[in-house]
């Protein structure tokens, strides 16, 4: 029999996801939307912290980020249903080749080990909120930017400190106390962060005390030993992505695909066992 030219044009048999997850860059139209944003409210309400003054419009996409830069991002972009990125979203990403991370750096997270080295100041006013919710914290903690808000400070040597939200989930991480090289088959999905530096092509990158930020770097290899939290230039990009619950409802529509696969073979099987077990008796 030809083939027909025309492909067959079905429905799905499942129910499918509202909403199916997405991420992407502040490019276009939107993008240039939210710059005005952001701008306006570093403006209104950081004073025009210069800190904040790091994130430009250019070839159609918002260049630059830092640590304080990407949390005041989220703060809009969650009135868009959206936020920024976390390292397991990034790592996700990478999995399935959403977007193309490589030859940019992604500001992602913080690395508090200690309340003295790097960024003191800050440093002691996180472990302080930390500990006012559990006071068996343990370092070193990750903390995701996309659960944090920015606060003046005027003690702080940025003129700007960081506060844990509500629904923040500081992640126990011993792993970034261990430098060396990963494979990306290494990394814990839950928090996007290797499980083991026992060798592979990509390098994690520590320090040993104080509060850091935490990134994915232009090579893909995994930045938390940078101690200044305004540094910027052109090659940062922001990444956006649908709001809560995002990469656990792709897993859960995932999940149901399989089982809807196993339940179609399966029925598909019993029909050929039956069809054959009347042929066989005749």
């Amino acid at each position: 029999m030809k083939s027909m030219e025309n492909k067959f044009q079905g429905k799905p048999l499942i129910e499918l996801p509202k909403e199916i997850p997405s991420a992407g860059f502040l490019v276009g139209d939107f993008g240039k939307e939210f710059l005005k944003e952001y701008n306006g409210k570093a403006k209104a309400d950081y004073s025009n912290n210069s800190n904040l003054q790091v994130l430009n419009y250019d070839d159609k996409i918002v260049k630059g980020s830092n640590d304080f830069a990407v949390v005041l991002a989220n703060q809009i972009l969650r009135q868009e249903g959206l936020r920024t990125a976390t390292q397991a979203d990034l790592e996700k990403i990478l999995k399935i080749n959403a977007l193309d991370l490589r030859g940019t750096y992604k500001d992602s997270g913080l690395v508090l080990r200690s309340e003295d080295g790097a960024n003191k100041y800050l440093a002691q006013n996180l472990a302080k909120q930390l500990r006012a919710r559990n006071k068996k914290t343990r370092f070193p903690v990750a903390i995701n930017l996309a659960d944090l808000e920015l606060v003046n400070d005027k003690d702080s040597n940025y003129g700007l400190a960081f506060k844990l939200t509500e629904r923040a989930n500081p992640i126990y991480a011993p792993i970034l106390n261990k430098p060396g090289n990963f494979n990306s088959e290494d990394i814990d999905e839950k928090t996007g962060l290797p499980k083991q530096t026992k060798g592979g092509n990509r390098i994690l990158y520590t320090r040993k005390d104080g509060l850091s930020g935490l990134c994915l770097l232009r090579d893909l290899n995994l930045g938390s030993n940078g101690g200044d939290l305004a540094s910027s230039d052109s090659g940062g990009r922001v990444v956006a992505v649908s709001a809560e619950g995002a990469s656990q409802n792709l897993e859960k529509y995932v999940k149901k695909l399989n089982q809807e696969k196993a339940r179609q073979i399966a029925e598909i099987e019993g029909k050929y066992d039956s069809a054959l077990r009347i042929l066989t008796s005749k």
